[in-house]
């Protein structure tokens, strides 16, 4: 799976964390980080510490491996970041609060 942004990293996170059925605080605990991070990472939060990352990534199974784009696809991955879609953006926003508030 192809990652080209830190929301791309964060939706993987979150996907892997629904699929195993562990909550945020779940997560956090077995990270060594806090639910507050977790929510804030999730959430796309591109200040995150690479190493803490690293360390949710692990506990997910995750493996990272570093590869060079070719031309073409660093065009494409260029175009999807300049497009946006503001209905997605806005459901993807309304879904993180209900989430937030049922955690």
């Amino acid at each position: 799976m192809r990652m080209h942004s830190i929301r791309d990293v964060a939706a993987a996170v979150r996907g892997r964390r629904q699929d195993l059925g562990l909550n945020q605080a779940e997560l956090a605990k077995r990270a060594g980080v806090s639910r507050k991070w977790i929510y804030e990472f999730e959430a796309g939060k591109s200040t995150a510490e690479f190493g803490l990352v690293l360390r949710v990534l692990e506990e997910l199974g995750f493996g990272l491996e570093l590869g060079k784009d070719s031309d073409a696809e660093h065009q494409e991955a260029s175009a999807r970041r300049a497009a946006v879609d503001l209905d997605a953006l806005l459901n993807e926003l309304r879904a993180r609060e209900t989430s937030a508030t049922d955690e």
